[in-house]
């Protein structure tokens, strides 16, 4: 196991981190770039070599609830990867949240069209309560995907393209 020490010097090393103390000799490192709500990348780093890095918009990594996962064991090159990783997720827009028009009145949601051959329409969602990618056949829920790359892989393996916007 790395020590805090070792960590610390890791998640040091990203220039993009500013590093906060917090109670018991812990210390977060935040990414102020977020494009995200979310900017802590290390949490509750402790002096006893425990901590959480922000996996929640990341795929391979078990994690809790608000998307933390436990470091305690981590090797130095894993250490580097999940927080290269989880700031980079947190750098990123997906695709359709980037074109999407701004005149839509629900903030809080984000949706594309999607058709097949037999112009079927599938309608991909994105909605910010819970950070989840739903897909819907008309008002019937297909199925749901915790990130966009996830959810466009399903929709083209099943024979559908982006609608084209009239």
């Amino acid at each position: 196991m790395l020590s805090y020490e070792e960590k610390s010097a890791i998640a040091d090393s990203f220039t993009e981190l500013e590093r906060r103390q917090v109670s018991l000799g812990r210390a977060n490192y935040h990414y102020e770039q977020s494009v995200y709500d979310k900017k802590t990348v290390v949490y509750h780093l402790h002096p006893n070599g425990n901590g959480f890095v922000y996996a929640g918009l990341l795929q391979g990594y078990e994690k809790d609830d608000k998307g933390l996962v436990n470091i305690r064991d981590f090797t130095a090159d894993e250490l580097r990867t999940i927080i290269e990783q989880s700031i980079h997720s947190l750098s990123a827009i997906p695709q359709s949240l980037e074109s999407v028009d701004s005149h839509d009145s629900d903030e809080s949601t984000e949706e594309e069209h999607w058709t097949n051959a037999s112009n079927q329409t599938l309608t991909l969602q994105f909605e910010d309560e819970d950070q989840m990618w739903y897909i819907y056949a008309g008002l019937n829920l297909d199925t749901v995907f915790e990130t966009y790359e996830e959810a466009k892989e399903y929709l083209e393996e099943e024979g559908f393209r982006p609608a084209m916007k009239k």
